[in-house]
């Protein structure tokens, strides 16, 4: 803190030390400045943002298909894939397509999907409860919160 002065004395400085003067504020009255090192900052500024890139993790909707008719072995293989899904941080799309004389009996889907998430043993959150869109059955599910 070197207080206020003019800018040809603060360049004096920032030679003198064999720094480099910047303006951290340049709309403050009077304008805020630092002398500092500015290929050092910028380096230092580089290299946290690629820190926090690298620490950034990344929210994927994977898809898990069912049909109406799918047996119980079948449906715990589904439900331990989708358990690997959820504990990656995941999100899951849980899908049905009717075919045929399926879509009269979307009942059916419905039961389906309740008891696939009723197999999940609270691991995950109905962000999108069994709904219908036309020719499919489709539910997202969430990870629970720790």
């Amino acid at each position: 803190m070197l207080g206020v002065m003019s800018s040809r004395d603060a360049q004096r400085l920032a030679n003198e030390a064999d720094l480099d003067l910047v303006k951290i504020s340049p709309n403050a009255v009077p304008p805020v400045c630092k002398i500092m090192d500015y290929s050092k900052f910028k380096y230092e500024q580089s290299k946290r943002e690629k820190e926090n890139r690298k620490n950034q993790s990344t929210v994927e909707l994977k898809e898990i298909r069912l049909s109406m008719t799918i047996d119980v072995g079948d449906i715990a293989v589904k439900t331990k894939q989708c358990l690997k899904f959820l504990e990656a941080g995941n999100k899951v799309k849980v899908s049905i397509r009717m075919k045929g004389r399926e879509n009269s009996r979307a009942y059916q889907g419905v039961k389906v999907m309740q008891d696939f998430f009723e197999g999940l043993d609270g691991k995950a959150i109905q962000d999108k409860k069994p709904s219908t869109e036309g020719r499919n059955i489709i539910m997202i599910l969430s990870p629970v919160k720790a």
